[in-house]
């Protein structure tokens, strides 16, 4: 800002700045916005402060508690308060300095008592410790502190890297884990579903047989009352001879050779009819 923004005797205050006024060297009090007429060359305009709100952003590196360096952006919201004008123009040449000597000192006395996850999570308590410390300080020099806030917190590169490579495992290995535990859970299911499928089968198998001897004596019982001089006997062994001679079919459509001879009939026929009586016995 201009130290003079008029001609002589008529000077101009913008709006949002305050004036200092002096009368040989020697402060004698504040203008404010507009059109003033003052006694040039004995009383001057020194200075002028503007009221607006500034910012400064301070970038601090320090070192975290698990030793890895970081570099921390803090951006510091403040103001001049117009009734402690006279200090903020006269008590600090350097504001600016001032103001980011402070933050580098809680920077580096909260950082490193963090670790690095820690660090990232804690940027609010960080910025309220900063807060705090400038509050008071700077109130007593005619500023206002509005607001300070933790605008970037940043590793080595190296670091980054790495730690994206650690989340990236913790993924895979989330993953591995969920994908075993749905394999143990498919083979499981599919392991109950043979079995009671195997178990369905034999109930199936066994009606099937059931079904067949109760046909069979049924077709024997019918055949004796119906053919006089017909024991249960030899309708058995037509039965058996049937079905002997359709098996004897069915292998011949697959070109396999069987010896065959009257002896192997009869003995077919023996053991078949065994098996079937001991099996109508059973159920």
């Amino acid at each position: 800002m201009p130290t003079d923004m008029g001609c002589l005797c008529l000077q101009c205050v913008r709006t949002n700045e305050v004036g200092i006024i002096e009368d040989l060297g020697q402060f004698k009090g504040l203008i404010q916005p507009g059109l003033h007429f003052i006694c040039y060359p004995i009383t001057s305009v020194a200075g002028r402060l503007t009221l607006r709100v500034q910012q400064l952003d301070v970038v601090c590196e320090t070192k975290t508690k698990d030793n890895v360096f970081v570099q921390v952006g803090v951006a510091v919201q403040f103001r001049v308060i117009t009734e402690s004008a006279y200090d903020a123009y006269y008590r600090l040449s350097d504001p600016r300095s001032q103001v980011q000597s402070y933050v580098f000192d809680v920077v580096r006395s909260s950082v490193p008592r963090m670790e690095l996850d820690e660090a990232f999570a804690s940027k609010a308590d960080i910025a309220s410790a900063v807060l705090e410390q400038l509050r008071d300080v700077m109130k007593d020099y005619g500023y206002e502190i509005i607001a300070t806030l933790i605008t970037d917190l940043s590793p080595d590169s190296k670091v980054k890297a790495s730690m994206n490579e650690i989340n990236a495992s913790k993924r895979l290995k989330e993953a591995a884990s969920h994908k075993a535990e749905a394999d143990k859970v498919q083979q499981v299911k599919g392991a109950e579903a043979e079995a009671e499928s195997r178990y369905l089968s034999g109930i199936g198998v066994a009606r099937q047989r059931k079904a067949i001897v109760n046909g069979l004596q049924a077709s024997v019982s019918e055949f004796s009352q119906e053919v006089n001089g017909a024991t249960p006997k030899d309708v058995m062994d037509i039965l058996l001879l049937s079905q002997y001679f359709d098996t004897l079919s069915t292998i011949g459509a697959n070109s396999i050779i069987l010896e065959h001879d009257p002896a192997t009939v009869a003995n077919l026929q023996a053991q078949v009819g065994k098996s079937f009586l001991r099996s109508s016995g059973n159920y």
